[in-house]
């Protein structure tokens, strides 16, 4: 393993940990200290890769902004439809929210007035649903009579609601109900030979867009050596 992979790593095991402390703790309370012993490196190691805490936030905000984004691309590579890509990918994210820290602690974080700009996951969420409308619409899959904006919109807050409430409650989080919302909204949104063709429970596309999240590991004091002396990220 090369010095810079083993500082993207490095990388990697920081943005995971701080993701898990964050949304353990909440922004404000959150230390570096907790973020970096939780990667199995010093604070001067984060600090190689972070400038401060707001850094770290940043990264893991695009982080789970860009997850969002690659998990949608694969996900519309296997589905025949627009329509059924925004199901898939709809699922897809729930389950991203119920199983990954940095997804949840992307979303939670961009709501946080204390932290600068990046990469939002729930804009790119939203960007991403009125892609595939439009493109579904383009193809005539869509009703004739739907507002594209006016759809994003419902799909975006319905699913964000879900990610809020699931922070009590993860049956909020569950396909059952991410299915039932679709089995209202579908009947609406689809053209009427395109709706017998749709799945509101997702397709098997959903599960060939998962990959394995990387362990949130103690690198070793070695690799954090090797990451301090590798070029900055």
């Amino acid at each position: 393993m090369t010095k810079q992979e083993r500082a993207t790593r490095t990388r990697q095991a920081l943005i995971r940990s701080a993701a898990v402390v964050f949304e353990q703790h909440g922004y404000a309370q959150a230390r570096l200290t907790l973020i970096s012993s939780g990667a199995g490196v010093s604070t001067g190691a984060l600090h190689f890769h972070f400038e401060n805490k707001a850094a770290v936030a940043e990264a893991v905000v695009a982080e789970a902004s860009r997850g969002l984004r690659d998990m949608s691309a694969a996900i519309r590579r296997r589905t025949d439809t627009a329509l059924q890509a925004l199901v898939d990918t709809s699922h897809a994210l729930v389950e991203l929210l119920r199983g990954d820290p940095v997804s949840r602690a992307g979303f939670r974080l961009s709501c946080d007035g204390e932290r600068a700009a990046a990469p939002d996951p729930r804009m790119e969420w939203h960007h991403r649903v009125r892609e595939l409308l439009d493109e579904a619409a383009a193809a005539g899959t869509l009703a004739d009579d739907i507002a594209r904006e006016d759809a994003a919109a419902a799909t975006v807050a319905v699913t964000a609601g879900f990610e809020v409430l699931g922070r009590h409650d993860t049956e909020w989080l569950s396909p059952y109900r991410l299915t039932g919302f679709w089995q209202l909204l579908l009947p609406r949104l689809a053209a009427a030979k395109t709706l017998p063709l749709l799945d509101p429970a997702g397709t098997g596309a959903v599960a060939s867009a998962r990959a394995p999240a990387p362990a949130v590991s103690a690198v070793g004091e070695a690799e954090e050596t090797a990451a301090l002396t590798a070029e900055p990220t």
